[in-house]
């Protein structure tokens, strides 16, 4: 028998079988603002999706300056995922520069958001995700984004979806058996800028910072002067740097109050995988310890 039909009669049934398989098959090339959420992407959607992040572990969304490679990465992309809110100011610019031609999902959509006055303006806290019970609202958004880009594997993305809100959910709980034992008047700390309101709402944590809502603002020395004051007077004892910036403001403030350092939060950005916040899951409760263990300290 000719040994050429006889390798040709042994590859139809394998090629037979990859016909069959269904369209699932492919990995979804997704894209996403940054590293927090990049990872609950990633949770959502398992093995059925390749996640790049374009700013990095430890990096600010705020300042971000993207590069070509970021560009690259984007126009290749099948879906692109961003929070909102204000929060990837530099995305639209991205886009141009990139070609992209799809819309990329905001997950924030359907939070109750908050606003605060800055600079006479009012402006929405983008930094929703400091909640676990809005990161829900990103899951189903998500969980809905992934399912239309990618019928086949509906079912596993609203498996992964259910799992991994009941992870949220027990978040959540860990952080209300943290704080809500702490009296009130201890729940106050200093940290580098207005990134912990959502936080902050939900376990009547109050977070007083130099700088507002983006770090790209500037605190003003009547501002600084006047949250010196404030934090003497309300006897605030603990101050937080953030892994993402520039700590030395903080410290100054903290300097002139006598507040003692608490360590390091994460608040928009997770670290590499070597630190203590690779995941959100491990970031939300890393500064949930950091947070209460200066409360204990200072009650």
């Amino acid at each position: 028998m000719n040994p050429h039909r006889l390798l040709l009669s042994a590859a139809i049934p394998a090629l037979m079988a990859l016909s069959a398989m269904p369209a699932s098959a492919q990995t979804l090339k997704v894209v996403a603002s940054f590293t927090v959420l990049a990872d609950v992407v990633k949770q959502v959607g398992g093995e059925h999706v390749k996640v790049t992040s374009l700013v990095g572990p430890n990096g600010d969304p705020h300042e971000f300056e993207p590069s070509p490679a970021d560009a690259k990465n984007l126009n290749a992309a099948q879906l692109t995922f961003v929070s909102g809110e204000g929060l990837e100011g530099w995305m639209d610019r991205l886009i141009t520069a990139s070609g992209y031609k799809g819309k990329p999902v905001t997950v924030s959509e359907g939070i109750d958001v908050s606003t605060m006055e800055e600079d006479g303006e009012k402006i929405t806290d983008p930094h929703v995700w400091n909640s676990p019970v809005n990161v829900k609202i990103w899951v189903a958004n998500i969980e809905k984004a992934l399912s239309a880009a990618d019928p086949a594997d509906a079912a596993a993305f609203r498996a992964n979806a259910e799992n991994y809100t009941k992870t949220l959910d027990a978040l959540n709980a860990y952080a209300h058996a943290k704080f809500d034992k702490v009296a009130d008047d201890r729940r106050k700390v200093l940290t580098s800028h207005d990134a912990f309101g959502y936080f902050g709402r939900e376990y009547n944590v109050s977070f007083l910072a130099p700088l507002g809502l983006s770090t790209e603002s500037e605190a003003s020395a009547a501002d600084v002067a006047k949250l010196i004051e404030q934090i003497k007077s309300e006897h605030v004892k603990a101050y937080f740097f953030e892994n993402s910036n520039d700590p030395r403001l903080v410290k100054q403030v903290a300097k002139a109050t006598g507040a003692e350092p608490g360590g390091e939060l994460y608040v928009e950005s997770l670290s590499d995988a070597k630190g203590p916040a690779p995941t959100y899951e491990k970031m939300f409760k890393y500064n949930v310890d950091q947070l209460a263990a200066a409360m204990a300290k200072s009650s």
